[in-house]
């Protein structure tokens, strides 16, 4: 095995050159905290200043002191095209919280600043999944009542004496500009100069739950079933609102829309039901999908190609990322459109192609989201479209894994090696294992972005695709009856050293957990979907397919020769390795990690791992080169045997 080992080098190398090409980016604690002191400011300046004077000191002294840590932030983040006007906006409110302008002004100036510091430096915004209310009622019992009061008036026991007093979440005033993402984000962070400390021990879930329930105390449960009534009767108001809109509206932003008493009840309702937002049609996401092509299109017609480049990307991975598996259940073709003319557009973009030339792939690209919106416009799927989607994508990616797993098995059987079995069954069973957490991590501990997701699956691609490429010549160079006879010669009698034996156990692992990752995320959307049976039996009937498969695939392998098995198994794990760099590529473009240039033409071929880019074309073809360098290299050393 040492004389691949130059072969293995390039192959490191290539991993190494595509890690080292992520882009940096800001890290979310700055940026949400620059959020949080904007959305205080707009929340609490009309208490300290009214009709141009100063009415509160203490709290005036405050808001200059949010809105001057603010600017400091901001200036300290990293360079961005947008960073330059985030600054002079950031001033431009100090300056007007000097001149004690009126409240309306300041808070259209902090939210105006807060949204266009989401959009320059993009951070989660919502919850994957519903907060449990009955869950933030007991998180407040324990961690809230005590300051805040049990009814969440601030007149709890431990109150006298704090200064500031704590908040009454029962203040209509306040409550009504106050969004669940800002109370979030003070859960989170605790606040300056006052006795509210971070809960950031709680899980993200737990924070969110919690900020959902003292939310809602300004919006009385009576009018919850009136509040109902307006969400089911209004079918325009559930397609706006998405997780991320529910989390990040304000009552006063949809009092603009449907009048005060209505936005009250909806209120009352939403924030005791967030169910309703995420069961919501999934066509509510590809809002912020259409917003982010938008915005992408006048950054680039300023000039700005970087921000143009970062807003299509964040159209792709925050907003039709998250609905794509419910699509493709739907509507495979359309996903394969959406899919190809987001990676055009960034193309054009990164090429510098001409703005009308942009802006017509822009204008297609969102006339294909209202297709997708059509497509998605129904709350539930029919139970042959959950059925054929939960059958073919654990057949699909349960397909690959299982190759692999049943080839180093069958290899470690033909050798005599059944001792080392062991590390190869640990490692998938450890695969699904973390598959499992990861899901339960995924509801309860974190939020996997888009981003997370094609950069896992690329990644794994790659991985798996580096070590097939080691075990494919590897397998080979035994293939060769000579070969074999020098292999059994050198190596039987002597038990496989712990390298390589961690070495079947990572591999082993790397190639399920890459497949169950990519499982459980397309069935955690189509399962939302409704049709919970036929989900089960999709998969059930998965099952019975990849066992059958399984069963025949170790039954022929035991009746081949050595020589034979080897060959076949060298040409299966070469192709596999081919496969999957091709999807490690381009899962790795899709999460912005891998450079776009379109080649129209190329068929696309997701079982093949074809995707009609340069770049996961060359990466495939160097994939090949090696490969056949190894063959070579093999076929000389058997000639060189036989010659001894």
């Amino acid at each position: 095995m040492a004389g691949h080992n130059w072969i293995w080098g390039c192959a490191l190398a290539l991993l190494c050159a595509i890690c080292l090409a992520a882009p940096a980016s800001a890290k979310p604690a700055p940026v949400q905290t620059v959020w949080r002191l904007l959305d205080y400011v707009a929340v609490d300046y009309p208490e300290a200043v009214e009709a141009g004077r100063v009415v509160n000191p203490t709290e005036y002294a405050e808001m200059k002191e949010f809105s001057a840590t603010a600017s400091r932030l901001i200036d300290e983040l990293p360079s961005s095209p947008a960073k330059a006007y985030l600054v002079r906006q950031a001033a431009a409110l100090e300056r007007h919280i000097a001149a004690k302008a009126p409240p309306q002004v300041i808070a259209g100036a902090a939210r105006g600043l807060a949204a266009e510091l989401i959009k320059a430096y993009p951070v989660p915004l919502a919850p994957t999944v519903a907060p449990d209310f009955a869950r933030g009622r007991t998180l407040y019992a324990q961690h809230c009542a005590s300051c805040h009061g049990a009814a969440g008036k601030g007149d709890g026991p431990q109150s006298a004496g704090l200064d500031p007093p704590p908040i009454a979440f029962t203040d209509p005033a306040r409550a009504r500009e106050r969004s669940i993402f800002a109370l979030f984000q003070v859960i989170e962070q605790g606040l300056e100069g006052t006795s509210m400390a971070s809960f950031a021990q709680l899980p993200p879930q737990d924070r969110w739950a919690l900020a959902l329930y003292a939310g809602s105390f300004a919006y009385p449960e009576g009018l919850a079933r009136e509040g109902e009534a307006i969400w089911r009767g209004d079918p325009a108001l559930r397609s706006a609102t998405d997780p991320e809109t529910l989390v990040g509206m304000t009552s006063a932003s949809l009092a603009g829309d449907i009048g005060e008493d209505k936005a009250n009840a909806v209120f009352a309702y939403l924030r005791r039901h967030p169910e309703a937002a995420f069961a919501a049609p999934a066509a509510g996401t590809l809002t912020l999908a259409r917003t982010r092509l938008a915005d992408a299109l006048a950054a680039y017609a300023r000039g700005q190609r970087k921000l143009a480049t970062e807003r299509a990307l964040s159209a792709y991975l925050d907003g039709f990322e998250p609905v794509e598996a419910v699509l493709s259940a739907r509507d495979k073709a359309l996903m394969i459109r959406i899919e190809e003319a987001m990676a055009e557009l960034r193309s054009a973009i990164g090429r510098g192609d001409s703005l009308k030339a942009v802006r017509e792939r822009a204008d297609a690209l969102d006339g294909l989201f209202r297709d997708a919106e059509v497509a998605l416009g129904s709350n539930q799927a029919s139970t042959t479209s959950s059925f054929v989607a939960a059958f073919t994508i654990l057949v699909r990616e349960g397909l690959e894994a299982l190759l692999i797993v049943i080839a180093m098995i069958t290899f470690l059987a033909k050798s005599g090696r059944r001792d080392v079995l062991p590390y190869v069954h640990a490692g998938w069973i450890a695969a699904l294992a973390a598959g499992a957490a990861t899901w339960a991590a995924a509801i309860s501990f974190i939020t996997i972005s888009g981003a997370s997701r094609e950069l896992t699956e690329g990644l794994g691609g790659v991985i798996a695709a580096l070590v097939l490429l080691w075990v494919g010549i590897w397998m080979h160079g035994k293939s060769q009856a000579d070969a074999w006879q020098h292999y059994i010669r050198e190596t039987v009698g002597r038990a496989l050293n712990r390298r390589s034996a961690w070495l079947l156990f990572g591999l082993s692992f790397i190639a399920v957990y890459r497949e169950v990752f990519e499982t459980i995320l397309f069935y955690a959307a189509i399962w939302a979907q409704g049709q919970g049976s036929a989900v089960l039996t999709g998969a059930g009937a998965a099952l019975l397919v990849l066992a059958l498969i399984a069963l025949a695939m170790l039954r022929y392998s035991r009746s081949l020769p050595v020589g034979t098995f080897f060959a076949y198994s060298s040409v299966l794990v070469a192709g596999l390795a081919v496969v999957l760099i091709g999807k490690g590529s381009g899962a790795l473009q899709e999460a912005g990690y891998l450079p776009i240039t379109s080649w129209p033409g190329v068929p696309r071929s997701e079982l093949l791992g074809v995707y009609p880019t340069r770049e996961t074309f060359l990466a495939q073809l160097v994939m090949i080169l090696l490969l056949a360098a190894g063959f070579l290299w093999n076929r000389a050393r058997a000639h060189g045997w036989r010659a001894e």
